[in-house]
């Protein structure tokens, strides 16, 4: 993939704990639609988050969709970041599941802020996937155990049948 489309909640999360540096390096380019760059900005976001969207990194785009889908079930980030995405035809980095579930539905591919992980361990970029879990288990972040294990196995036996 070259091309990813973000929502708020898995940036912010890789943002939050230190690995907002892998989507580069995983993506050629990486979009977000002013409605997260908002989100993000918010008083009630975190310094952290809040200073990372004041002064973007370059491998970040912020673009508005020319086109809103109608989504009205979703909230106005996750509604943008899926309408642009299907106007670039490109990959969208989104959690929530109503979105995700919207996303399959019109034929993106979709990843979450832990697969963005697994697949920086799987490329090396993150030397332990075990800690970066560990990290996001520190968060605010809901995720299930089972899925931060799965994604550990999955990453492991790829390891181990590489060697």
């Amino acid at each position: 993939m070259t091309l990813i489309v973000s929502d708020n909640s898995p940036l912010n999360l890789l943002v939050s704990i230190g690995f907002a540096d892998v989507l580069p390096a995983l993506f050629q380019r990486v979009v977000i639609p002013p409605d997260v760059a908002a989100e993000m900005a918010h008083p009630r976001a975190p310094l952290e988050i809040r200073n990372f969207i004041a002064a973007p990194p370059e491998w970040l785009a912020i673009q508005n969709p020319a086109t809103r889908l109608a989504l009205p079930h979703l909230d106005p980030g996750e509604a943008a970041a899926i309408s642009l995405a299907v106007e670039l035809g490109a990959a969208l980095l989104i959690d929530e599941l109503d979105g995700r579930k919207e996303a399959s539905a019109r034929g993106l591919i979709v990843i979450g802020a832990v697969g963005v992980l697994e697949r920086a361990a799987d490329a090396g970029l993150i030397p332990d996937l075990a800690v970066a879990h560990t990290r996001v288990r520190g968060m605010r972040f809901h995720v299930a155990d089972s899925i931060l294990e799965a994604s550990l196995e999955r990453h492991r036996a790829r390891r181990k049948d590489a060697k």
